[in-house]
């Protein structure tokens, strides 16, 4: 990537963050200023109307109760203790750990609570990261045979190839955002009893592991039922293994198509260079002949059934039960075609430029 590029991606990204700040100014700076008034007059009014507590104690008990929120209690719960640290909710933010998603609406507090969270995040990732390339693999490979029926029925109905590369396309995007995004939020707008707008709010900030944490499955009455959290990060997981897969997918066609540009630029040049005359189409057509055959599978360009999706991952599984080779038939293909031979008996008489002339005929018996 030349310097000027990479410039010019760096301002537009700047350009996106700067546009995002004054967005995000404009929408939230006036409803945090709001709160704040808000707090600020019921405190006024609480010491009003209770002259006997003095404005000191109330600012400390309202440390205390900041304090304790930090650390994951309930200040609405009543003496009844009921930790954050149980056996479903440690598993969730162990999940989230190694998904590197990290809500924050629970964190260790304790010295030993926070050298072991290095340690295990340290392991945990690159372990994760090999779960999450296997499921892709997996999930792929599904994908894949679901995508090959609908390709096969639309081969029959004689539908342009690229037609069907974008079809196939679509729907294994469409299939993958309705397992994944609008199925889940349905079910946590009915479970978590959440608006649809914070619903997809929620799936979409943990699915890009972007992780805010002001909405966490499990913290409700749903948080209670011990199966629930660990659910939810199953979801997590095959929902970031598909969107690896669609991403890895995408990439593999970009590159594909940035080679297919460089060589027809490398061919444009060619022909620039041969003045745009009949020589330089020549040397082009030279250099398509002798070019060294390539492999007749890996030469064909996204054209036979499931290949759409053969590229969802590198899995040696990508290719196998997609293509039939018959060794003999590729061997007749590339053999070259026999040119005559002379007998060796017989000179071969060549005219002054190289080409071979004709046999005199013999002469007669007298």
């Amino acid at each position: 990537m030349h310097g000027s590029t990479l410039i010019f991606i760096l301002i537009g990204v700047l350009l996106y963050l700067m546009m995002g700040a004054l967005v995000f100014n404009a929408l939230e700076a006036p409803n945090e200023e709001s709160h704040h008034d808000d707090l600020q007059a019921t405190r006024k009014e609480f010491l009003g109307n209770y002259t006997c507590v003095d404005p000191e104690h109330l600012s400390n008990l309202i440390d205390v109760v900041a304090e304790a929120i930090s650390v994951g209690v309930d200040p609405k719960s009543n003496t009844t203790f009921s930790t954050s640290w149980d056996l479903a909710s440690a598993f969730f933010f162990c999940g989230t750990i190694v998904t590197t998603i990290g809500y924050g609406n629970i964190s260790p507090k304790t010295t030993w609570g926070q050298l072991f969270c290095i340690c295990y995040t340290l392991v945990g990732i690159p372990l994760f990261g090999f779960l999450l390339a296997a499921a892709g693999d997996h999930l792929g490979t599904s994908l894949r045979n679901a995508i090959a029926k609908v390709e096969a029925l639309l081969w029959k109905w004689k539908v342009s190839p690229t037609i069907v590369r974008v079809i196939t396309a679509v729907l294994s995007i469409l299939l993958g955002c309705v397992l994944f995004i609008f199925v889940p939020i349905l079910v946590f707008q009915r479970v978590e009893e959440w608006t649809w707008l914070q619903s997809a709010y929620f799936v979409v900030i943990t699915l890009t592991t972007v992780g805010f944490g002001d909405y966490v499955a499990g913290d409700g009455d749903a948080g209670k039922h011990h199966w629930y959290k660990p659910l939810v990060w199953f979801w997590v997981l095959f929902g970031l293994a598909y969107f690896v897969s669609i991403l890895s997918m995408i990439g593999n066609w970009i590159l594909v198509l940035t080679k297919k540009t460089k060589a027809e630029e490398t061919q444009t040049d060619r022909v620039l260079e041969g003045g745009g005359s009949d020589k330089g189409k020549d040397l082009v057509e030279k250099e398509k002949l002798h070019a060294t055959p390539k492999d007749p599978v890996l030469s064909q360009p996204l054209d036979y059934l499931g290949e759409n999706l053969a590229y969802i991952d590198e899995s040696s599984d990508a290719l196998s039960g997609k293509i039939h080779l018959d060794p003999l038939h590729l061997r007749r293909d590339q053999q070259k075609p026999k040119t005559p031979k002379t007998s060796p008996n017989e000179p071969e008489n060549k005219a002054p430029n190289g080409d071979i002339r004709p046999k005199d005929p013999p002469t007669p018996m007298l």
